[in-house]
Parts: structure tokens; C-alpha cells; sequence
């Protein structure tokens, strides 16, 4: 197979590949350069770089697109099942690393961390101002969406003497009730009760046409003053502009590693009214970016690309594409 890694991904799963593969590695590779860049190639293994329908039609040989990482919306999926493309994601592999972030911004929103070390590095001292924190303990924490890595954070936030509620939800796994019963967590019949009952929610779901702009006026107009959001799941989860008049009027704050206009590159300017909000302790999207998690993701996308070259398609998340990609055919014969 010929392979292109068109992101950053550890040399030692690339050597991996390479060892039984043509594989290329481009990980400066733009959401604008793909499209030239795709020609030849059956698989293409990306991170954050979008993958979008032009690039798509654009390659002559694709058959595979992994997202190394767990959520799709950068690829365009519906455009892939239309050329026969399957889409593989890799999932769960980055929850604890996520999990973590999330109790990390947290616990900085609370005691304020992101001031103290500012003011410190300005050389002003400020215990008066600083010292003010309600603590985690005992409060109700609210998580939404018990995939792995809500489950993660669950059983992270339960182990700080925290209360953790979650909406009950019909046609969850045995395995997932049972975990969430090991953590203790109490349903709640709805998403505007969860928020009415907790201090702190903490989102861990997908982008889909359901829960864009989950966190709207309408939600925010439950939640009690002072409530911490937590978002290091999707971007377009939160209407931006509602969370910052519900910050200002309300005295909401939020820790967000997701942003709805983020860059998709590495490096860039970014002017965001969110992020430059005061009430909020923000980071660059880095909520997998462990060495733990790159490498067990990577791990688990050679893998994919291993049993796919011996005929079996793991995690993907376009099943039935429309129909099967016959790589003999040309771009323009494609339909």
C-alpha cells in the first residue's frame, strides 16, 4: 500500500509502516495542499488537517482515511462513502490524556492558576486577590456524554470527593452502566436538569446536527450562577456569543481547549472574543497531545492499517459506502 502521513505521527510507528509499506511523511501538509498532494495514494493517515471533499475527488487511488485521533468532523465522510472511501477513526485511545486536561482546567479555573502565574511574572504579588477559591470537593459535577473519555473524567472528578451526575440516557452498554455505577454517578431525566443540578459541566460528545450549539441561551439560562463549563470535546458544541454574555451576566466561567474558529494549523494568529474573555482559562487544543496518548493512538492506527492490508476494516465509522473504490479507475471516471 502507498501511504501518506499528512501529520505529525512518532518515527517509531512510522518506521512501523515504512518496514512493510510505501509511506510517505509530509506532516506540514495543509487542508489546501492535500488536494495536489493525494495523487497515487490508498490510504491517508491525518490528525487535525481537513480532509475535504475537493481533496477527496481529487485522489485517484484512495481507498482509506484514518483519523488518528477519535472524532471525524474534519473529514468529510459523506463525500468518502460517495467515492467508496472508508473513513477509520481511533477510538479511545487519547481518553485518559483528555480526561485529564479537563480536571487540569478545572482545578485552574478554581484556584485561579492562569492569574497567579501571570501576575508573578509581572512581578506583583497578590495573595488577597488570589486566595479566593470555593474548592472542588463536595460540589456536583455534570458530565455529558459517557463515551470513554466522560468516563475518564467521571471516575477523575468522582476521586476528588466530588458528586458526579450524568443524563440518563436509553440503550447504554452494560459495560458503561456498570462503570458508571462503580463511579457512583446519579441520573438526571434531562440535559437542562443536569444543568440546574451541578456546579461544574463538563462535555465529552461529538459534533453532530444534535449537538451543535448544545451549550445555547436556552441551556445557559439554567445553569446557576457562577457554574464552571468544561469543554474539550468539539468547538461547535457552545455558542460562543451565549457563553460570554452568560459569563458576564452570571459570572459563568469556562475552561475550553476547543474553539468554534480555531486555526487548522500548528501555528497561527487567532483573535477569538471567547479566548481573550476573562473568564476563561483556555489552551491550544492540546487535549490529546501527550506522549502517552500519541502513542497509543498511533499504535492503534498501524493497526488499523495492518488488518485493513489483510482485508478486515476496523472503526469505521462510514460502514456501507456507497459502493466499494476499484483503484484502477481514474479520478474523472469516478461518479
Amino acid at each position: 500500500m502507498r501511504i501518506l502521513i499528512a501529520d505529525a505521527f512518532p518515527e517509531e510507528h512510522r518506521n512501523r509502516l515504512a518496514a512493510a509499506h510505501d509511506c510517505d511523511y509530509a506532516p506540514d501538509t495543509t487542508a489546501e495542499q492535500l488536494p495536489a498532494e493525494l495523487s497515487g495514494y490508498d490510504s491517508l493517515v491525518v490528525r487535525s488537517t481537513r480532509v475535504t471533499a475537493q481533496a477527496l475527488d481529487s485522489a485517484d487511488a484512495l481507498r482509506l482515511v484514518i483519523r488518528a485521533g477519535s472524532g471525524t468532523n474534519t473529514i468529510d465522510t459523506d463525500a468518502a462513502s460517495r467515492l467508496g472511501i472508508r473513513v477509520c477513526n481511533v477510538p479511545g485511545r487519547n481518553a485518559i490524556a483528555v480526561a485529564e486536561l479537563a480536571c487540569a482546567l478545572l482545578l485552574a479555573i478554581d484556584r485561579n492558576i492562569a492569574d497567579n502565574v501571570a501576575d508573578l511574572r509581572a512581578g506583583r504579588w497578590d495573595k488577597k486577590r488570589h486566595s479566593q477559591a470555593r474548592g472542588i470537593f463536595g460540589r456536583d459535577v455534570g458530565v455529558v456524554g459517557l463515551g470513554q473519555v466522560g468516563l475518564a473524567f467521571a471516575e477523575r472528578a468522582a476521586a476528588f470527593g466530588t458528586r458526579v451526575h450524568a443524563v440518563a440516557k436509553p440503550g447504554r452498554d452494560r459495560q458503561t452502566l456498570e462503570r458508571a455505577q462503580d463511579i457512583g454517578i446519579t441520573f438526571v431525566d434531562d440535559l437542562p436538569a443536569l444543568a440546574r443540578t451541578c456546579d461544574v459541566l463538563s462535555l465529552h460528545v461529538p459534533a453532530t446536527d444534535t449537538t451543535r450549539r448544545l451549550v445555547d441561551r436556552d441551556l445557559l439560562a439554567q445553569v446557576r450562577p457562577g457554574t464552571i463549563i468544561l469543554n474539550t470535546a468539539r468547538g461547535d458544541l457552545i455558542d460562543e456569543d451565549a457563553l460570554i454574555e452568560a459569563m458576564e451576566a452570571k459570572g459563568v466561567r469556562a475552561g475550553i481547549d476547543v474553539f468554534a474558529d480555531e486555526p487548522t494549523t500548528g501555528t497561527g494568529a487567532f483573535a477569538s472574543r471567547l479566548a481573550a474573555h476573562p473568564h476563561v482559562c483556555g489552551t491550544h487544543h492540546i487535549g490529546a497531545s501527550t506522549e502517552q496518548a500519541q502513542e497509543a493512538v498511533a499504535a492503534e492506527t498501524v493497526r488499523v492499517i495492518e488488518e485493513y492490508a489483510a482485508g478486515t476494516v476496523l472503526h469505521c465509522v462510514n460502514p456501507q459506502p456507497s459502493r466499494e473504490f476499484a483503484p484502477s479507475l481514474p479520478a474523472s471516471d469516478r461518479t
